[in-house]
C-alpha cells in the first residue's frame, strides 16, 4: 500500500482565452484524480484568475497543510499567481500543462504549455528548484510517488539500536545534515533495550509456531527456536511501542554473544510483516527501504553485491540470511540455519524468486545526497549456499554497474524491490537537488 498524502490542486485561467472549455477539463481531472489511491485533496474548485484568488487558494491550501500542489495551467494566465501560492506554501509543485485544444476561428484557445513556461521560470529566477512538469490530460503519477517519498521520510521516525557494525565506517551518517535534508529524526537505544524488552510466553509461543509452519527447523535446536521465536515478538512490540518508522539494527557482534543468536532470522519474519528493519546499524538502509515501501514495493529487503560475474553478466544479490520469508522462491528448501556466528547465526536460508527487480540506495558522502537506481531481471538458480539470495542481471552490464559502485564510492547495501519503480526517485532526487548515480 502507498503512502497517504495530502495533495492540493488548483487551476489557473485568464479570461481572455477560452477559460470555459479550461473549466470543463478542471472538472474532468477533478473525477479522474480522485480513483488514485491514498489521497487526501484538497481542491480549489473554481480556476483562479485574480491575484486575490491566488492569495485565498494559498491559504486554503495552507490550513490544509498540503504535502504538495498541483498547479494547472488551464489557460495562459497571470505570471503573479503561482508566486502567490509559493510565497504561502513553500512546497513541491508540480506545474502541469494540458494538450492544446483544436483551434476555433484562428485563435489559440489555452495556450497552457506557455503558462507552464511562465511558471517555471518565475520559480526558477526566484530560487524554487522544486517543482515539476507535466504535460497531458492525466497527473504525473511518478511525481506523486516522488511526493510520497518525501513526505514518508520528512514524518518518519527511525531508531538506531546499538551502533553500526563493527568496521562499517561507510555506514555512517550525520543525523543533522540528514535532519537538515529530509526532515526525519533518528533515536537512539541501545541493544540491551531489545534483548531485555518484555514479551508474554503467549506471543513467543504463537512465534515459534509460525517459524514451524514457514521454515525447515531441522536444523537448529529448541533453544534456538525459542529464542527466535522470543525475539521476532520483542521486535514487533519494540517498534509499536516506540512508534517506530524503521530499525536499524547493530545486529553483531554483540548479539551472538550476549542474546545467543544473531536476529536474522527474527528479521526476515518481522519484514515478511512489512516492518523495515535494517541490518548492521545501517540507518541510510532503513531510509532506502522506507521510500521503497512509501511508492508501493512489497517488502524491501537489503542486500550486498557479493558475488559479481564479469564475464556471465550478473551479480548475486546476497545477505547472510535476513531477507523477509515471504520472498522465498516457492521451490526449495526454505529453512533456518545455524551456520553463521560460529553456529549461533540462527539466519533465514532460501533463494528468493526471480522476478524483475529495481534497487535503491540513498547515500551520504561529505555532506551530500546521492541516488543510487539500478534495474534489471532476476535469473533462476539452484539453492547453492546459505543465507537468502538471487542472482541478478541489470540493464547496465554488470561492468558498469560495478565501477559506477566503486567510483562513486557508494555504500555496500542496497535496497532491494520486485518490480521498477525508479522514475519516482529520480523526480524525487530532481526535487531535493541531490546527484542520481545510474
Amino acid at each position: 500500500m502507498k503512502k497517504e498524502i495530502k495533495l492540493g490542486i488548483v487551476c489557473l485561467g485568464r479570461k481572455t482565452f477560452d477559460f470555459e472549455a479550461a473549466k470543463d477539463l478542471y472538472a474532468d481531472i477533478q473525477k479522474d484524480i480522485k480513483e488514485i489511491e491514498n489521497i487526501e485533496y484538497t481542491i480549489i474548485e473554481e480556476l483562479v484568475i485574480e491575484v486575490e484568488d491566488a492569495q485565498a487558494a494559498a491559504e486554503k491550501l495552507n490550513s490544509a497543510n498540503v504535502d504538495a500542489v498541483a498547479v494547472i495551467s488551464g489557460t495562459f494566465h497571470l505570471g503573479h499567481l503561482i508566486l502567490e501560492i509559493d510565497k504561502v506554501l513553500r512546497k513541491p509543485i508540480l506545474l502541469w500543462g494540458l494538450n492544446e485544444l483544436p483551434y476555433n476561428g484562428g485563435k489559440i484557445r489555452l495556450n497552457s504549455v506557455c503558462g507552464v513556461n511562465l511558471n517555471s521560470s518565475n520559480l526558477y529566477k526566484s530560487g524554487n528548484r522544486k517543482y515539476h512538469v507535466n504535460i497531458g490530460d492525466k497527473i504525473d503519477e511518478d511525481w506523486i510517488d516522488a511526493i510520497r517519498i518525501n513526505t514518508a521520510l520528512k514524518n518518519a521516525k527511525i531508531g538506531i539500536l546499538g551502533y553500526r557494525a563493527k568496521g562499517f565506517f561507510n555506514l555512517s551518517m550525520d543525523e543533522l545534515n540528514s535532519f537538515d535534508q529530509t526532515g526525519l529524526l533518528i533515536d537512539h537505544y541501545e541493544l540491551s533495550d531489545l534483548m531485555n524488552y518484555q514479551v508474554s510466553d503467549d506471543e513467543v509461543k504463537a512465534r515459534e509456531e509460525q517459524l514451524k509452519d514457514i521454515f525447515d527447523i531441522s536444523g537448529i535446536n529448541e533453544t534456538q527456536l525459542n529464542k527466535v521465536a522470543n525475539l521476532s515478538a520483542k521486535f514487533k512490540n519494540f517498534i509499536d511501542d516506540n512508534n517506530l518508522s524503521a530499525l536499524a539494527v547493530r545486529c553483531w557482534p554483540e548479539f551472538a554473544d550476549n542474546f545467543g543468536i544473531s536476529p536474522c532470522a527474527a528479521m526476515s519474519l518481522l519484514q515478511s510483516e512489512d516492518y523495515i528493519i535494517a541490518c548492521e546499524g545501517d540507518v541510510e538502509g532503513a531510509m532506502s527501504m522506507l521510500a521503497h515501501q512509501a511508492v508501493g514495493a512489497e517488502t524491501p529487503f537489503l542486500a550486498d553485491l557479493s558475488q559479481v560475474d564479469l564475464e556471465e553478466d550478473y551479480a548475486l544479490l546476497w545477505h547472510c540470511g535476513v531477507a523477509p520469508c515471504n520472498l522465498w522462491d516457492g521451490k526449495c528448501n526454505i529453512a533456518l540455519d545455524s551456520y553463521f556466528a560460529g553456529g549461533r547465526g540462527v539466519t533465514a536460508d532460501f533463494v528468493m524468486k526471480s522476478d524483475d527487480f529495481s534497487v535503491l540506495r540513498f547515500d551520504s558522502a561529505q555532506g551530500k545526497y546521492r541516488v543510487f537506481l539500478q534495474k534489471g531481471e532476476g535469473i533462476e538458480m539452484e539453492k547453492e549456499l546459505k543465507g537468502t539470495y538471487f542472482k541478478g542481471r541489470f540493464e547496465k552490464n554488470i561492468n558498469e554497474v560495478l565501477d559506477m559502485v566503486v567510483k562513486k564510492g557508494v555504500a555496500h547495501h542496497i535496497s532491494v524491490v520486485y518490480g521498477d519503480y525508479t522514475a519516482a526517485f529520480e523526480i524525487f532526487a530532481d526535487l531535493k537537488n541531490w546527484e542520481v548515480i545510474r
